[in-house]
C-alpha cells in the first residue's frame, strides 16, 4: 500500500539530487554518513567554501557564504562534522566578511540562472546568514577567528533587539540557542515570544498560502528550544497543514519559483525531506 512516508521516498528517489537521496538514507534507513558527506563534497571549491548551486536558487559555481551554510546545516543534520571542511568554510567566510560579518551572496550570481528575488539586497552583511553560521559553530564547539569576529559583530548588530524578518530570526534563534555568553542570550531570547506577530515573512496562520517561514522551521522537533514560542494549537495546524501540502507525486510543492526545471526538482527534494524529518519527529508520519 502507498502510504505518505513510501510516496515521499519514491518521489526522492525518482526526483531528488544525490545529496538529498543520500540524507534520506541516511536519516530513515540506517546508512551511514559518510554517503552524504561525499555527495556534499561535490560542492566544495578549492578555497574551502561551497558553491555550484549547493542552495539551489542560484547556479553559479563559486562559494558564497549561503552555501557554506547549507554544508554547515547537512553535516549538522548527520550529527557528524568533517573538522577539515569546516576549517575551510571557517577560512573562506573569513576571506569574505566585513567586520566579521558576511552576505549571503554577492554580484556573481548575475551572470548565472538564478531565482527573480535574488538580487542586491543579498549583498549586503547581515544577521541572515552571519548569526546562523556562528551559531552552528558554536554548536559544534569550533574555535575559528571568524566564529570570534562573527559573534562580536552578531551582539553588536543585536543590540536594537530581534530582528523583524522570518529568515533573519531564524538565523538569530540558531545563534541564541548555541552561543557561549548564556545569560546575554536568554534575556534577548525571553523578548522574541512578545514580537512574532510584527516578523515580516513568518506564517503564524497555517492557512496562510503565502509564502515564508513557519513555526515548524524554528520548532523542527517537539523538543527544539523554541517550541514553547507557539501554542500546541498554532503547531498542530501547521502539521495538519504540512500533511495536507502533500502532493499526488509523493513531494511537498514551492511557494516560490526557482531559475530551472532542474533547480525546482532539487528544491523540491530540499522541502520534501525537511517535511519528512518534521512530520516524523511530531509522530505524524509512520516510516512503512
Amino acid at each position: 500500500m502507498r502510504t505518505a512516508f513510501t510516496a515521499a521516498r519514491d518521489f526522492l528517489r525518482r526526483e531528488a539530487r544525490v545529496l538529498e537521496q543520500r540524507m534520506f538514507a541516511a536519516c530513515f534507513e540506517g546508512a551511514p554518513p559518510q554517503g552524504p558527506l561525499a555527495a556534499l563534497s561535490a560542492y566544495r571549491n578549492g578555497d574551502g567554501g561551497f558553491g555550484h548551486g549547493l542552495e539551489p536558487d542560484k547556479l553559479n559555481p563559486e562559494s558564497l557564504p549561503i552555501d557554506d551554510q547549507v554544508a554547515l546545516q547537512v553535516m549538522d543534520d548527520l550529527g557528524v562534522v568533517d573538522d577539515v571542511v569546516v576549517a575551510g568554510i571557517c577560512d573562506h567566510l573569513m576571506a569574505v566578511s566585513v567586520d566579521g560579518a558576511v552576505a549571503l551572496a554577492g554580484p556573481v550570481i548575475e551572470g548565472y540562472p538564478r531565482a527573480e528575488h535574488w538580487g542586491e539586497w543579498a549583498y549586503e552583511p547581515a544577521l541572515n546568514p552571519t548569526a546562523g553560521l556562528a551559531g552552528l559553530l558554536h554548536h559544534h564547539g569550533v574555535d575559528h577567528p571568524w566564529r570570534t569576529a562573527a559573534t562580536t559583530w552578531c551582539w553588536s548588530a543585536l543590540d536594537a533587539g530581534p530582528p523583524t524578518d522570518g529568515h533573519a530570526l531564524g538565523n538569530v534563534l540558531v545563534f541564541l540557542e548555541h552561543v557561549d555568553d548564556r545569560d546575554r542570550a536568554d534575556e534577548l531570547a525571553g523578548t522574541v515570544g512578545t514580537r512574532l506577530d510584527a516578523v515580516d515573512h513568518l506564517r503564524l496562520d497555517p492557512k496562510d498560502p503565502a509564502y515564508g517561514v513557519t513555526p515548524l522551521h524554528y520548532a523542527p522537533t517537539p523538543d527544539s528550544q523554541w517550541r514553547g514560542l507557539f501554542d500546541d494549537d498554532m503547531i498542530d495546524g501547521h502539521l495538519d497543514r504540512l500533511e495536507r501540502d502533500q502532493q499526488d507525486d509523493g513531494g511537498w510543492a514551492l511557494t516560490w519559483q526557482p531559475p530551472s526545471v532542474a533547480s525546482t526538482l532539487a528544491y523540491r527534494g530540499v522541502v520534501t525531506l525537511w517535511a519528512l524529518r518534521v512530520l516524523h519527529a511530531y509522530g505524524r508520519i509512520d516510516t512503512i
